[in-house]
């Protein structure tokens, strides 16, 4: 098992000017080392050796709450669309993230640290044709805190999804769940 380049980046809670396409196309066909390190310059080197060596490759972002792991993840996919030029895939990382306000709610909750945190992780693979053109994109999420269901610590809450359904217990279809308010219902899982 042979570990390549790691980057540390941190999250500045605001937009910078340096994801852009220019500086896509600036990375592209670089070296590492040759620019200033950038999750770019990190999908540059594992798309070279995926066309170099044709194997598989990894990247993995880990990260605390609020860290920003799916911007950086999302950042990598535009990556990959731009450079290889997947005209009809141009806007991968929007169709693979299209499922993201499902899975959030579903897997995102509020802690002390912040208010949409992710309780489960995800694995994306990007699949690529002999052209290195992307042609799909599978993600799989896994969800790591199950306990977060029965039990909340103070000033933190349960999944989105369940303040969501109690939100919406009047309409018609959701009226066989017996769904109230979510402060009532929440004590049943306390």
């Amino acid at each position: 098992l042979a570990v390549g380049i790691i980057l540390v980046a941190i999250n500045p809670y605001k937009e910078l000017p340096i994801y852009g396409d220019a500086i896509i196309h600036a990375y592209s066909g670089q070296n590492m080392g040759d620019m200033d390190p950038h999750i770019f310059a990190v999908a540059e080197e594992a798309y070279k050796q995926m066309a170099r060596n044709n194997k598989n490759q990894s990247i993995i972002v880990s990260g605390e709450s609020g860290a920003g792991k799916t911007v950086s993840a999302r950042y990598a996919m535009r990556y990959f669309a731009t450079v290889s030029k997947s005209s009809h895939n141009a806007h991968v990382e929007d169709k693979v993230l299209a499922s993201n306000p499902i899975t959030e709610a579903v897997g995102n909750a509020k802690t002390t640290r912040n208010d949409n945190s992710s309780r489960f992780g995800k694995y994306t693979e990007i699949s690529f044709d002999q052209s290195y053109q992307i042609i799909g994109a599978n993600m799989r999420t896994y969800l790591l805190e199950k306990s977060r269901v029965v039990f909340q610590s103070e000033n933190e809450r349960n999944y989105h999804i369940f303040y969501q359904l109690c939100a919406s217990a009047m309409h018609p279809e959701y009226e066989h769940l017996k769904l109230g308010r979510s402060q009532e219902n929440n004590l049943l899982f306390t």
